[in-house]
């Protein structure tokens, strides 16, 4: 079971730990894709921005999985 995580004396869901992480790393993969002219290939960019934010989110959960299983 997925616990909650402690930030300084404040209980947050562990998956809204996760869904930050994601956005960060999402907001880095989308600075790089932009920077090399990736979405010049992307039909609907803010489609594929909420893809790659979800993709994150799951494979960031996937990868803490074992961490958080007591």
């Amino acid at each position: 079971m997925i616990g909650d995580a402690s930030l300084y004396g404040l209980y947050v869901p562990w998956l809204l730990v996760l869904c930050g992480l994601g956005l960060a790393v999402s907001w880095a993969v989308r600075r790089l894709l932009a920077a090399i002219g990736f979405y010049r290939w992307v039909w609907h960019p803010a489609l594929f921005d909420l893809a790659l934010y979800a993709l994150v989110v799951c494979g960031l959960a996937a990868a803490t999985s074992p961490l958080t299983s007591a």
